[in-house]
């Protein structure tokens, strides 16, 4: 039995490689990222063998995904830690080495599944699983895993970062187990994790395997879609160099002989170059030395090219091994009569280019001397004129020494060359003297041990008694180390099955307990259920047959309590009696918002009843996990690789990002488009600009601070002067005021900062508003004329009569301005005009795609309600209706479809296109009116009875 843990005992007993907080390899302090390689048990038959993958542990689900690679995009797939139980694994019978599956354990799954996995070392097996039961513990003490929906965030750690991350009603924390938590202490087995744990082992080779064959059959659409993803955009800096050739279509990878013939004809080539460099920039037409361009060809041939050659310099006697001795002789000397008279021409070669070299010195100094004789001398003293003459002679002279340096370096060069020849022929040598040496030492070992078997066997009859107790002791001391090794791997083992079987128990006392608390909630609800179904078929045959009078019936008593009973604040339960506590409709939703208001008993019962409503339908859609599990995979994937836009992201951004992601996914989206702008600041950008308007006047300050409480007055983030969110949307305003001063403030910024603070940091508000203002929407959106702002009325009518012609209409008919209603839902992108989850959704995308968004959500708000609206006859009811049609629209899912499906094809081309035409028509008619203003102006100074007029603007002012 090999020792399991004495491997495991050799790190320093002070590292505690748990999940406590450590040196993460981010930024943070947090725990550091649980990922490595091992090798997974999978395949049948004779296929059947350890292949190697990369594991990373999920926190959010508490799963552990395996790829092929740390740089694979989908998973091969994972195992569900939660609900999973360890164990070691004992070798099949047949094994060929006890040692070789001495470093694998056994996750066992509820289903009866078994996943064998193996690590590099018994360290490493014995890391892998105290950090896998840690992280189990946590995740099942901390989180209900029978009850998980978008709603809730996935781990404590995962939380949100803005105004929500403080507000999760659906959590509560068990309180732990003190005595279980010293045993578990004290059975805790301390470890440290090698190079093959942790992100650093990313960018090590995966472990040698003992199986050839990594492609996994199970998975093979994944293997095939990670490889066109490899394709599509993998990293430049991982892709091999590979080869092709004309002949036929295969990868080619050269051998280390192939490449140093190529480099030795590259060398060759650039000296010719060079040689010829000189001569190129001369003054005559003509090049010598210059190498005809030929057309490039296959590496392959290149390098079977260069074989011939040099095996037909080297021996050229192969080829002709079979034509007599006599031919060969003769072609010898004809080979060597042609490489003496080859290398007498490349003498000759280089002697005329001396030649050529030196004529062409010649000529340009006659040249020289004939311009300064022609041009210079007529006006220039004979003093200067020898100095001239000086320095010429002192130009030539350095360049004569210059060539002779570079005469001198190519003879040194050469020289070095031939020492590199002469050590390389002494290392040969030196091998086949070592050889030579082994050789000998051979021969003197093997006399040697001639020499002591004839002297053991004189003294073999003394001696014998003595070795065989030396033996038996030997034998002794092995056995004992061994039992020793086999002790401490007994012990280890046990402590960590002791834990585990600890850990099982609480794990399933807590689900007995979670169980019954559950059983006694639904015992409740029935007994509650059953009470208000009585009182409705009370009702109801009453109201069918009545048999009371009007003042004696008793609806009216059945009526009014059932009024009193829907109407009444919820109790909320005692923390010992409920381990997660339900979404019933309390006073707030999870954004912050008000689900009903404090005035009105008839509003309040339809707050309540829409409330209701908007409960049920998430109910059914968290029935529904194919968006979750889509969501969940595809984070998954982007475990290890950075996120990129890219079609699967935007289509689950537009089918809604879980609660859980979003504060993730909205900075990521901001970061997107404002990287332009985050690139030319300075660390510190916000705060400086924060301090600025702080400490310095601010024109825009007053009419932020009459604003603030009037933001989100039914959101308790923005209800008091006290709130949280005050303090941060002022100093996000403020930021951005002394940034723009062009806007300053304007109303309907507030809220789009208060939406984006729900979910962001102060700083991430601050570049989200810049996204919006800055990149999403046209200049003057949000200036005083709101110029941008009727320039998209003006777009969505005509956008209107194309794609909602009856709709279009039907308004015309009735000379009912839409606009005046969804003014307000482009000017803030429809906060307090579309019920909280709705809004939310609409931002998800809008963030991502642009302002497009708030067209399609426009008219498709539009279409949802289409029938309703063409039933209405007269303006007025159709203006009331449009007032609030809105917050009567809770189906999510319908309206995404509408906007993103039926009001396709919806080009941006066409949009920018129209608020071009429209700008200059917009434009034309603000000149009129202002040269109407002037000329009303003058005409009341110059008109007596005119001048008592005076606008309201002059009044405030």
């Amino acid at each position: 039995m090999p020792a399991a843990g004495s491997e495991g005992e050799e790190g320093p007993a002070g590292e505690q490689a748990g999940p406590g907080p450590g040196p993460g390899p981010g930024p943070g302090p947090g725990p550091p990222k649980l990922c490595g390689y091992l090798q997974k048990l999978s395949g049948k038959g004779p296929l059947r063998g350890f292949r190697s993958r990369w594991f990373v542990f999920d926190p959010r689900r508490c799963y552990l995904y395996y790829f092929k690679g740390p740089q694979e995009a989908l998973p091969l797939g994972h195992l569900d830690i939660a609900s999973a139980c360890f164990s070691y694994h004992q070798p099949e019978a047949g094994a060929a080495a006890a040692g070789d599956e001495a470093a694998a354990f056994e996750v066992h799954s509820p289903t009866g599944a078994v996943a064998v996995l193996k690590a590099a070392t018994r360290q490493d097996m014995t890391y892998w699983l105290q950090e896998l039961q840690q992280k189990r513990w946590e995740y099942c003490n901390n989180l209900d895993a029978a009850k998980r929906d978008s709603r809730t965030s996935p781990t404590p750690s995962d939380f949100s970062k803005g105004l929500v991350a403080k507000d999760n009603p659906d959590l509560s924390i068990l309180s732990q187990n003190a005595s279980a938590e010293r045993a578990r202490n004290i059975l805790a087995v301390e470890t440290s994790p090698t190079d093959l744990v942790g992100e650093q082992a990313a960018s090590q080779p995966a472990p040698a395997q003992p199986s050839a064959i990594n492609f996994s059959l199970k998975q093979w659409s994944t293997e095939i879609k990670n490889s066109m993803s490899s394709l599509r955009k993998g990293n430049n800096e991982n892709r091999k160099s590979v080869f092709y050739t004309s002949e036929e279509w295969e990868l080619l990878d050269p051998t280390p002989k192939d490449l140093e013939d190529s480099m030795a004809l590259e060398e060759k080539r650039k000296h010719l170059a060079e040689g010829s460099k000189g001569l190129t920039s001369s003054a005559f037409p003509f090049d010598f030395g210059r190498i005809p361009h030929k057309p490039r060809r296959p590496l392959k041939d290149m390098i079977g090219s260069s074989k011939n050659r040099n095996s037909s310099d080297s021996s050229p006697t192969e080829w002709y091994s079979g034509n007599g001795n006599k031919l060969v002789s003769e072609l010898q000397l004809k080979y060597q009569s042609q490489q003496e008279e080859l290398e007498q021409l490349k003498k000759d070669l280089l002697s005329q280019k001396e030649l050529v070299r030196l004529l062409q010195q010649t000529v340009r100094s006659s040249q020289y001397d004939k311009y300064f004789a022609s041009r210079l001398c007529e006006g220039v003293p004979k003093d200067k004129l020898e100095l001239l003459h000086q320095k010429d002679d002192q130009i030539l002279g350095l360049n004569n020494q210059l060539e002779k340096l570079n005469l001198e370096k190519d003879s040194l060069q050469q020289e070095v060359k031939n020492l590199k020849c002469k050590v390389g022929e002494l290392n040969e040598q030196l091998g086949m003297l070592m050889e030579t040496i082994q050789a000998k030492d051979e021969v003197i070992m093997k006399l040697s041990r001639q020499l002591s078997e004839c002297e053991d066997n004189t003294s073999s009859q003394s001696g014998a008694v003595n070795s065989s107790m030396a033996t038996c002791t030997n034998k002794e001391l092995q056995e004992l180390d061994r039992l020793k090794d086999n002790l401490q791997g007994y012990k280890t083992q046990n402590k960590f099955l002791n834990k585990e079987i600890l850990e099982l128990s609480a794990l399933r006392r807590n689900a007995e307990a979670r169980e019954r608390e559950w059983q006694a909630k639904y015992t409740s609800l029935e007994a509650k259920l059953c009470q208000i179904e009585s009182k409705y078929l009370i009702l109801l045959q009453e109201m069918k047959t009545p048999v009371c009078s009007e003042e004696q019936s008793p609806a009216r008593e059945v009526i009014t309590q059932l009024l009193e009973d829907a109407l009444k604040a919820e109790t909320s339960e005692q923390p010992e009696q409920a381990f997660f506590k339900p979404h019933l409709v309390s006073e707030y939703d999870i954004y912050g918002f008000q689900t009903v208001p404090e005035d009105d008993d008839e509003e309040k019962l339809v707050a309540k009843s829409r409330a209701l409503d908007l409960r049920s339908l998430s109910l059914s859609e968290n029935r529904e996990i194919s968006t979750g599990v889509k969501w969940e995979n595809y984070l998954a994937s982007t475990m290890n690789r950075e996120m990129m836009r890219c079609v699967e992201l935007k289509n689950l951004i537009r089918s809604g990002i879980p609660h859980g992601h979003r504060s993730k996914m909205w900075k990521w989206c901001v970061n997107l488009h404002v990287k332009k702008f985050k690139d030319s600041t300075v660390p510190g950008y916000f705060q400086t600009l924060l301090q600025n308007a702080l400490e310095k006047q601010n024109p825009a300050s007053k009419q932020i601070e009459l604003d603030l409480l009037r933001t989100l007055p039914n959101n308790k983030h923005y209800s008091s002067p006290t709130s949280e969110g005050i303090q941060k949307l002022r100093n996000v305003l403020l930021a951005f005021s002394w940034r723009n001063p062009d806007i300053g403030y304007c109303q309907g910024l507030n809220r789009l900062v208060a939406i984006a603070l729900l979910y962001l940091e102060q700083e991430d508000a601050f570049w989200c508003l810049v996204t919006i203002v800055e990149v999403f929407m046209p200049r003057d959106y949000y200036t005083k004329t709101l110029l941008g702002s009727q320039v998209d009325q003006r777009v969505f009518k005509d956008l209107m009569s194309e794609k909602l012609p009856r709709l279009h209409a039907h308004f015309e008919q009735y000379k009912v301005d839409y606009t005046l209603i969804t003014f307000n839902w482009f000017l803030v992108v429809f906060v307090d005009s579309v019920v909280s989850d709705i809004l939310f959704k609409i931002w998800d995308s809008f963030l991502y795609e642009g302002p497009k968004v708030i067209f399609r959500f426009a008219l498709a708000l539009f279409k949802y309600k289409e029938e309703e609206i063409l039933k209405l006859q007269d303006s007025m009811s159709i203006f009331k209706y449009l007032r609030y049609f809105t917050r009567t629209i809770l189906d999510a899912r319908k309206l995404t479809g509408i906007a993103f499906g039926d009001l396709n094809p919806f080009p941006l081309r066409q949009i920018r296109n129209r608020r071009t035409y429209h700008l200059e028509k917009v434009r034309l008619e603000l000149t009129e009116l202002e040269a109407i203003r002037e000329d009303f102006l003058r005409e009341r100074e110059t008109c007596v009875e005119k001048r008592d007029l005076i606008s309201d603007d002059e009044e405030d002012s």
